[in-house]
């Protein structure tokens, strides 16, 4: 049949376009693919953050028994804290709630006097048009999914707890063999940060709620355990989440009297020092102390990126970050 010709030459232009076109053609359907399983991607996400936080009590435990079972203790004894936390504060939340709701027509008239700091408040950001545009619908449709998503971070943290040494494992061969052993330095180093800070930011909260209650209770501002939940939630997000919890308190302790109002603005001002300059270096240490301004661009950029979630894991995320530049980039440049 004849001599063969020559091999193609794969560096010809007719190659090189094919290549280029297809790298395009992979590139786009991956971030097509990332933005339509979007919202499964972020379930992972927080379920894989939250097997990082409770993979330091589950590692001391599976020294002393089968990882499996460490496992089934840390998810268990997690939900029954959680579970009996809110079954101890169903009953007087529900009261309270109801409380709320039939003094809801004092607030409204409040919010409509002019004379009035809510009135003025309402007047500079139209409170009372945003409360209108809430239906009890949507907010039934929002606590069923939000009920739902929690089931499955719960089942994938699990997951992730349980196979948490394989799956650091394999991430760690994903480097080369030359660089693994800085590689495993730096990224066991970067876990850490994340669980000290998931575990701490959690106890810190807690702390905020408690305290919270004890000032509102003590004062005699209404609905102090449903105010002091909502501050303990809003804790959890950085620097944006405590602002908006006081503000929001502050304004329902000045429906009581004034200088139980501008008393509370003081209490949030102070619990923010504390929090700030006592609670987190004791609490969470000294593994994620990252510069002030860091702290705001990075909730800034998470919440305006992945929202409430975003503003959550803002802050391990830019500890990890700080720590690769400087053990990578700045090393290198260093030794330039």
């Amino acid at each position: 049949m004849g001599a063969p010709g020559k091999p193609l030459d794969r560096r010809t232009p007719f190659f090189t376009g094919m290549l280029a076109a297809a790298g395009v053609v992979v590139t786009v359907a991956v971030v097509e693919v990332v933005l339509a399983a979007s919202d499964a991607l972020l379930l992972i996400g927080i379920a894989f953050f939250l097997a990082v936080g409770l993979e330091p009590v589950t590692a001391r435990l599976a020294r002393r028994m089968p990882r499996a079972l460490a496992t089934v203790i840390v998810v268990v004894t997690g939900l029954a804290v959680l579970g009996g936390t809110v079954a101890a504060a169903a009953v007087p939340l529900a009261d309270q709630a109801a409380q709320l709701q039939n003094g809801a027509p004092r607030y409204l008239t409040l919010l409509r006097d002019h004379s009035t700091l809510l009135g003025q408040a309402n007047e500079t950001f139209g409170l009372e048009a945003a409360v209108r545009s809430v239906r009890l619908t949507d907010v039934a449709e929002s606590l069923a999914g939000l009920l739902a998503d929690a089931v499955i971070v719960v089942v994938l943290a699990s997951y992730f707890v349980a196979d948490f040494p394989r799956i650091r494992a394999a991430l760690y061969r994903l480097a080369p063999r030359s660089r693994r052993p800085r590689v495993i330095l730096i990224g066991d180093a970067v876990f850490r940060k994340v669980g000290a800070y998931l575990v701490g930011n959690v106890v810190v909260s807690l702390i905020a709620g408690a305290a919270t209650f004890a000032w509102l209770w003590a004062f005699g501002v209404p609905y102090s355990l449903v105010l002091a939940v909502l501050v303990a939630v809003l804790d959890l997000v950085p620097v944006a989440g405590s602002v908006a919890a006081g503000a929001g308190t502050s304004l329902i302790a000045f429906t009581e009297s004034v200088p139980v109002g501008l008393a509370t603005v003081g209490f949030f001002v102070v619990y923010r020092l504390v929090e700030d300059y006592v609670l987190l270096p004791k609490v969470v240490g000294r593994a994620v102390r990252i510069p002030a301004l860091v702290t705001v661009v990075a909730v800034l950029l998470g919440f305006e990126l992945l929202g409430v979630v975003g503003a959550f894991v803002a802050v391990p995320v830019a500890a990890a970050v700080l720590l690769v530049v400087r053990e990578v980039a700045v090393h290198r440049l260093d030794r330039a």
